[in-house]
């Protein structure tokens, strides 16, 4: 990579591969739920998570670029904790309090990266695609604040009730 250009193009390869991802693992860790309300917001972010995907493809096409060119290795790594922190979790109110941990550090590790690609739009003067960045920010900030008030109302009072 030597220019900007590359970068960007680098950054959305990496989201792409991200929520591909993070959309392959979902299913596995939305088994191990609980709460009804977090099982709930969970897959209506996955529904969100499938049109971020069709957005990146959109958004690679209108670049030219192909959005299998990176592995997001963050994101791989994220899975990986998750799943090995639920693998040591016997059933129980506790499993939703992980869960919610692990998709909010998911989901953070999301936010920075759509915050820095639609910044990069807007400077390189790609203003269709920072929209469509800005959108896909938007759904991410409002899923890890669904889960804050998950955790707040319900999930984390349960699990030290228990």
């Amino acid at each position: 990579m030597e220019t900007l250009d590359e970068f960007f193009e680098h950054t959305i390869q990496d989201l792409y591969s991200a929520e591909k991802q993070a959309l392959e693992a979902m299913p596995q860790i939305v088994k191990r739920v609980l709460s009804e309300q977090l099982r709930q917001a969970l897959q209506v972010h996955q529904r969100e998570s499938e049109s971020q995907v069709t957005r990146l493809e959109q958004i690679a096409k209108q670049l030219g670029i192909d959005p299998d060119g990176e592995m997001c290795m963050a994101m791989q790594g994220l899975i990986e904790e998750a799943q090995d922190l639920l693998a040591q979790l016997e059933d129980g109110p506790l499993v939703d309090v992980a869960i919610i941990g692990a998709a909010q550090k998911m989901e953070h590790y999301e936010i920075a990266s759509y915050g820095t690609a639609r910044t990069l739009a807007l400077q390189t003067g790609l203003e269709e695609i920072a929209n469509l960045l800005e959108t896909t920010l938007k759904e991410e900030k409002a899923a890890d604040e669904k889960l804050t008030y998950i955790a707040l109302s319900s999930v984390n009072l349960k699990a030290a009730q228990s």
